[in-house]
């Protein structure tokens, strides 16, 4: 690395990385194809390698006036990594030129600047690295020191791929997570065939909302059998009202047949179905994550020629912290709370929302999540964490990322988290015998004990 004290802002700091910066990783919550692990082809050329998935490259791109030809079009790789290293060139305080850096430095060898005069020679000294280490999805996870991976799956997703790389005997395994978007996207268009689907692949005949419950809970069985131990949810809705059954039931009713409810109805079941997962969760001893304050697919027209996971979603308002403790005392009442880690995209309300988590057992605030992950969002999280609740118990870091080469972003989060806590120690408000374990809690034990 052309820098190894790159973030690393003292002595301490770098004496806590050195501790810290090989421990296996643990990411919890991406969106890596568990079929591109299995199958495992060996990669063409950087440009694919970066450019194939990465919405947040493709922000970029757009935002500096690159033709939409040259960023999820057809242009060839080579004009769109030169594209993209046009956009980099100028983007300084992005987390984007820090990753890509750290990127080429750590799996291609090149710590040279990338910019619109150097495009080609780094593309064609990373091309060679490419075909001389005949690098692959395994050996970049090998070569990132990656222990865990926890995929992000819907509940129809046979698991085909997860099957197939537990028989594979990999040196590090691959979960699946439980993520119910689609289930609770009940006024999607589409709708009735989803849960048609479901139905099928469950074999539970789905006619009312016990029997949606029953289906859910069947397919999280079989994600359990095949090593779940997280679940997810990411909508772009947040329930400020809890239907009892009865009520829920009748509305469901009227989605399957294709009928109109108005939004008040909607976040009502939506916020019985939410309770409900808790309770489940809490009954087969899973994480549940929780991701809020997004609004996605904003650019409709773009959006309708790109599909969706396409770099058109945004931060959205806050929530209402009165409708999380609402949703989370329901929680707590009924079952009890199982293991839960909140991300909010809106970080104005971090603080209120930690200080909610505090108020009951097993929840924390989660890393500082996607467009919150550069560095001054990644201090600001752990300033409300440690000012609001434990350090100690933070859960540490996650890519929530497509790219096989993201997982510097470990590394950046373990510079930066070193930084702060060395920061505590020299002004005598940490002790820095403690310090060592606690980078070590947050970078891989916290969230090592949840697997």
């Amino acid at each position: 690395m052309r820098n190894p004290d790159f973030l690393l802002e003292s002595k301490t700091a770098k004496s806590l990385h050195e501790h810290c910066k090989n421990l296996p990783v643990i990411d919890y919550h991406c969106h890596l194809s568990p079929k591109e692990i299995y199958e495992d082809k060996e990669f063409d050329n950087i440009g694919e390698m970066w450019l194939r998935y990465d919405h947040y490259k493709w922000r970029l791109m757009r935002i500096c006036g690159i033709p939409e030809e040259k960023i999820t079009g057809n242009a060839p790789w080579q004009e769109k990594f030169r594209a993209y290293a046009s956009a980099l060139q100028y983007a300084a305080g992005n987390p984007l030129y820090h990753w890509s850096h750290m990127e080429l430095s750590e799996y291609f060898g090149i710590d040279k600047t990338l910019s619109e005069n150097t495009a080609d020679e780094i593309w064609n000294e990373a091309n060679r690295h490419i075909a001389e280490e005949h690098l692959s999805p395994v050996k970049l996870l090998v070569r990132s020191g990656v222990e865990i991976v926890c995929t992000t799956d819907e509940p129809t997703d046979p698991l085909e791929w997860h099957i197939k790389l537990r028989e594979k005997g990999l040196p590090f395994r691959v979960l699946p997570t439980f993520r119910t978007d689609k289930i609770l996207l009940m006024k999607a268009e589409g709708y009735p065939a989803y849960i048609k689907k479901l139905s099928e692949i469950s074999g539970v005949e789905i006619s009312d909302l016990d029997t949606l419950k029953q289906a859910i809970e069947r397919r999280l069985l079989f994600f359990i059998e095949n090593n779940c131990r997280f679940t997810d949810l990411g909508i772009q809705y947040f329930p400020d009202r809890i239907y009892e059954d009865g009520k829920s039931d009748e509305i469901f009713k009227t989605l399957l047949s294709g009928g109109f409810i108005s939004d008040e109805d909607y976040l009502g079941v939506l916020g019985n179905l939410i309770v409900f997962l808790g309770g489940l969760y809490k009954k087969y001893n899973l994480v549940m994550q929780w991701h809020f304050a997004v609004a996605r697919n904003v650019n409709t027209k773009l959006y309708s020629e790109l599909g969706a996971d396409s770099g058109l979603d945004c931060v959205a308002d806050p929530i209402k912290g009165r409708d999380l403790i609402g949703i989370l005392d329901a929680i707590n009442n009924r079952s009890g709370m199982p293991d839960m880690i909140l991300y909010s995209l809106n970080s104005s309300n971090s603080a209120q929302i930690a200080s909610i988590a505090g108020a009951f057992p097993n929840t924390r605030l989660g890393a500082a999540w996607w467009f919150c992950d550069h560095k001054r969002g990644i201090v600001e999280q752990l300033q409300v964490v440690s000012e609001y609740g434990s350090l100690g118990s933070f859960p540490g870091m996650v890519t929530d990322s497509r790219s096989f080469l993201s997982y510097v972003r470990h590394d950046y989060f373990r510079r930066i988290l070193c930084s702060y806590v060395a920061s505590l120690t020299e002004k005598n408000e940490y002790d820095i015998n403690l310090a060592y374990r606690l980078v070590e809690k947050i970078c891989y034990y916290n969230i090592k004990q949840l697997i």
